[in-house]
Parts: C-alpha cells; sequence; structure tokens
C-alpha cells in the first residue's frame, strides 16, 4: 500500500502527541519532586512548602513557606532541600567525612544517618546503608527525567535528601545516596 501525504501527515501528528504526552507524564505531579521542580519553574505558586499533618508519634510536622525556607538555608542548601537539585559529585562537605557521629537534616535537626553506617560507593556523594530509624525518611516515587527512581526525604520536614538505590552493601543491600547539602552533622561526644 503506498503511503500518501494524507497518512505522512497523520503519522506525524501521532507522533507529536505522543511525544506531548511523554512529555506532561515527565512534569506531572506523581512525586515530592516533581511537584517541587514544578513550583520553581513557576507553574505552582504555592507559598506553603509543606503542609503541618501529625505523625503517628503525635509531633507536628515542621511548616515553613518558601521563604522561611530562603531565610534559614543557603543558596544550595535550599536548592537541594527544597528545589530537589543535586550537588556535585566529590564536592559536597561529607562526601569523604570520616568523624564519628550522627547526620542531621538541614532544615530540621532530625537524627537521619549515623556514621556507623557509612561507607564509600565511590559515587562521590555521601552513602549509608540504612537510616538511624525507618521513620527518620520517607520513600517517594520519583519519575522525573525519564527514569524511575527512589527519592529520600526527611520525614520531620519533606527535605528532599537524595535517592535510595538497591545496590548497597549487606546487610540491606541498600544505597541511600545522600546530598552533603542536605545535612548537618553532631560529632559523637
Amino acid at each position: 500500500m503506498p503511503v500518501g501525504p494524507l497518512m505522512i501527515k497523520f503519522l506525524v501528528m501521532g507522533t507529536l502527541l505522543l511525544g506531548s504526552l511523554a512529555l506532561l507524564m515527565n512534569i506531572m505531579p506523581t512525586g515530592r519532586q516533581n511537584l517541587r521542580s514544578r513550583r520553581v519553574l513557576g507553574i505552582i505558586k504555592n507559598p506553603i512548602a509543606m503542609v503541618a499533618t501529625i505523625d503517628d508519634g503525635g509531633d507536628e510536622k515542621v511548616r515553613k513557606t518558601e521563604e522561611e525556607w530562603k531565610k534559614v538555608l543557603t543558596e544550595e542548601q535550599y536548592q537541594v532541600t527544597r528545589c530537589s537539585a543535586t550537588e556535585r559529585p566529590f564536592m559536597g562537605k561529607y562526601w569523604d567525612h570520616h568523624e564519628d557521629g550522627t547526620y542531621t537534616c538541614v532544615g530540621c535537626g532530625q537524627e537521619l544517618f549515623s556514621s556507623d553506617t557509612k561507607y564509600d560507593s565511590k559515587s562521590g556523594w555521601p552513602s549509608y546503608y540504612k537510616p538511624v530509624d525507618n521513620a527518620a525518611v520517607s520513600e517517594i516515587k520519583d519519575i522525573s527525567y525519564g527514569r524511575v527512581r527512589t527519592e529520600i526525604v526527611c520525614s520531620n520536614c519533606e527535605a528532599h535528601l537524595g535517592h535510595v538505590f538497591p545496590d548497597g552493601p549487606q546487610p540491606t543491600g541498600r544505597r541511600f545516596c545522600i546530598n552533603s547539602a542536605s545535612l548537618d552533622f553532631v560529632k559523637d561526644d
């Protein structure tokens, strides 16, 4: 069957439509990161970065406006924790850090990772095989950039920390790949 101009036009329009749908699927707010990314792009102009909720322990989560976050965080910390940016590998403060202590959330101070679970993943970011408590972090499906990953956020203030991958050491087999800009460090006494 010969392909005529009408058929070519139909195929081109179909391809453009499918491409547009694929692009929309990638920026739809199905995960926290996508919402933050859209807010940064100016698509969402919500002044509240976090809605207050109550967790199982009865403690209220951290609630701040975007302007309040900008006042308490450096520009890099804000971009990483509130806009889901990723710092460059081998450049962060804690990627090659070896003191004993606890890594806490830069946004709210919640304890996240122990130096006992930190290891060199050769990725250029601080990596841990487990958090201090499973309740310290929340996992969110992240479909940005055409990939499916698991985003890790602080369960108390929803600061973007990084991602978790299934290629870590035992006993968990997980690699929590974290941005240094999302962390503070409390040295053991």
